[in-house]
């Protein structure tokens, strides 16, 4: 039985949780909270936070774990990268996530030390969302471009 294409659906849906939850978040929770009383702020945050919590590390898990998974039927291209524009892109594609990982292994790790500052926090969120832009029009194009 082929997994990819479980694999990829599981991907996908499990993209879709992450992704959405970093775009609302810059595009739209974090330039509202700015001017959102105080108490609105913190009501906001108390519920937000622990299901976003609860729900995003599971996401993430299940995207990276499918993303490994796609990524073993393509071992070929990415044992010579710079062969072909599929390799390449998906190379490029891999280190991405492999930095969207380090930076949420290192902000978990720093908000589970109460050390996430909201600045930090801040510019988190906007590096992944920068990161995931790049990630999605990869996965959009690395199989139509060639050179």
């Amino acid at each position: 039985m082929n997994a990819y294409p479980f694999l990829l659906v599981l991907h996908l849906f499990a993209a879709f949780v992450f992704v959405g939850t970093v775009t609302f978040e810059v595009l739209f929770l974090e330039p509202v909270q700015k001017r959102l009383p105080t108490d609105v702020r913190k009501a906001l945050g108390a519920q937000l936070g622990p299901r976003v919590r609860a729900v995003v590390p599971w996401a993430v898990l299940a995207l990276y774990l499918a993303g490994l998974g796609m990524a073993w039927q393509y071992r070929a291209a990415l044992a010579q990268p710079f062969s072909s524009a599929f390799g390449t892109l998906l190379a490029i594609k891999l280190a991405l996530a492999t930095s969207v990982l380090i930076h949420v292994v290192v902000a978990m790790s720093l908000a589970r030390r109460k050390r996430l500052r909201s600045a930090v926090r801040r510019r988190v969120h906007i590096s992944v969302f920068c990161h995931m832009v790049g990630i999605v029009l990869l996965a959009k194009t690395m199989f139509h471009l060639s050179w």
